[in-house]
């Protein structure tokens, strides 16, 4: 019972720390207390799947002919490497892994989620009693969630705790089914290794031949990264706040850009991760160090263009013009000088927000037309991360180099060997990489 309890806590810390970024209910690490914005309590009551009503993982209470307990698939007779004696306590304990890791914590409790309520809604049937049939059938309702009222959000997407959340925000693409499916493998082949299910139903699933990965398209094409820029040099810088604003995304698109950053990335490293090293040639060069993907840490080479946007950039917050070595001032700041760092969440409506604007441009000058607006809409920040290796591999940097900076898992192991090249790899990216504000 104490184990339970303990993967309990967690789970319930974690999903309140992993929270959406329109979430007002904050995990306090200090005091290990829940707090929220409003009177209201973050956790409702337990509810049950037994009317229809879809809740989160985190409030969800199922009746004990739906909660595994008597699964047709449990593992009778073996020796459980885990307490949990029903489906919801073996997804937390699974899910407890992930904690520290809060892009894979999110992805995987939201498709073991998706499927629990599925299962139990539609098929009313415990996930421990799944077939291979039955996820045939769930790989179809993943295309077409139905009832769309029951399963779709409409509108913006919500806090988890919200009356409005729904499980999901649009119909699967193909791409994302068959992500979907491999993260499901993943569970059904831990609870089978945990003890807790007699075998996997997606075991039996079609192995399909590998293909060849496609080129890259994701990215913005000359006159499409020309628009963005231009539409950021016409931002308006009348009040304060405006220059302000103009000013962090300057540096937000310098930074993605000029360094290659996922986003996760530019919330989660301080500028303390900034420091100077003498190269061979006796010449001062800035790199930033900061912990990636995987938290794996990557060394970076930060340009003299790049430099001088920092320098620009901490200006506007009394800062200093190079930070020091140990600084914990977050890579991107608030509106208003608050020393705190920005949600995923709010660094992704600031980079749709350029690209809208890159659209308002096109438009107003009359070059828009109807490919460059559609790519426009469909673009993210990733897109920058692709267009960032584009410009790289166009201006003929070295594919070691490419791949060391975007912190590429095939070049992990090899770039330990690499340090010697490191002043190279500095001075390519320097003469194959600018931006031209």
């Amino acid at each position: 019972m104490l184990i339970i309890y303990r993967i309990t806590l967690i789970f319930l810390i974690s999903s309140s720390k992993f929270r959406h970024y329109d979430d007002n209910v904050k995990y306090n690490g200090a005091s290990c207390k829940l707090t929220t914005s409003s009177s209201s309590m973050p956790f409702s009551a337990p509810l049950r799947v037994s009317d229809g009503t879809l809740v989160p993982l985190e409030q969800l209470s199922l009746p004990s002919e739906l909660d595994g307990s008597l699964g047709t698939n449990r593992a009778l007779g073996a020796r459980p490497q885990i307490a949990a004696q029903n489906d919801i306590d073996a997804i937390r304990a699974w899910l407890a892994r992930f904690v520290d890791t809060k892009a894979t914590f999110d992805t995987y409790r939201k498709e073991s989620e998706r499927l629990l309520l599925w299962s139990t809604t539609e098929l009313r049937k415990p996930l421990s009693s799944l077939t291979h049939e039955d996820l045939l059938v769930y790989r179809r309702f993943l295309s077409d969630p139905q009832p769309a009222q029951r399963w779709v959000m409409t509108g913006r997407k919500v806090a988890r705790a919200d009356p409005s959340w729904r499980p999901f925000a649009k119909p699967l693409s193909p791409a994302s089914e068959r992500q979907a499916f491999v993260i499901l493998n993943t569970l059904f082949a831990w609870l089978v290794n945990a003890g807790y299910l007699a075998g996997n139903p997606l075991s039996l699933s079609r192995q399909r031949a590998r293909k060849a990965k496609s080129r890259v398209t994701r990215f913005l094409e000359d006159d499409l990264w020309q628009a963005v820029k231009i539409s950021i040099d016409a931002m308006p810088r009348d009040t304060a706040r405006e220059q302000e604003h103009y000013a962090r995304v300057r540096w937000l698109i310098s930074l993605l850009y000029l360094m290659g950053l996922r986003i996760s990335e530019v919330v989660s490293n301080p500028m303390g991760g900034f420091f100077r090293r003498r190269d061979r040639d006796g010449q001062d060069r800035w790199w930033l160090a900061i912990t990636g993907k995987g938290d794996k840490e990557r060394l970076l080479p930060a340009t003299t263009e790049l430099m001088t946007e920092l320098t620009r950039y901490r200006r506007y917050y009394g800062l200093a013009p190079l930070p020091y070595g140990g600084e914990i001032t977050p890579l991107l700041l608030p509106i208003g000088g608050a020393h705190r760092a920005l949600t995923r969440g709010g660094v992704h409506l600031i980079i749709k927000q350029v690209f809208d604007n890159a659209i308002g441009h096109l438009q107003s000058t009359g070059e828009a037309h109807e490919r460059a607006t559609e790519r426009l809409r469909q673009a993210s920040a990733h897109w920058l991360r692709h267009t960032t290796g584009s410009r790289m591999m166009d201006g003929q940097v070295d594919l070691r180099y490419v791949r060391a900076n975007l912190g590429h898992e095939s070049i992990s192991t090899t770039s330990q060997y690499l340090h010697a090249d490191d002043d190279d790899r500095h001075r390519a990216t320097e003469a194959g990489l600018r931006l031209n504000w």
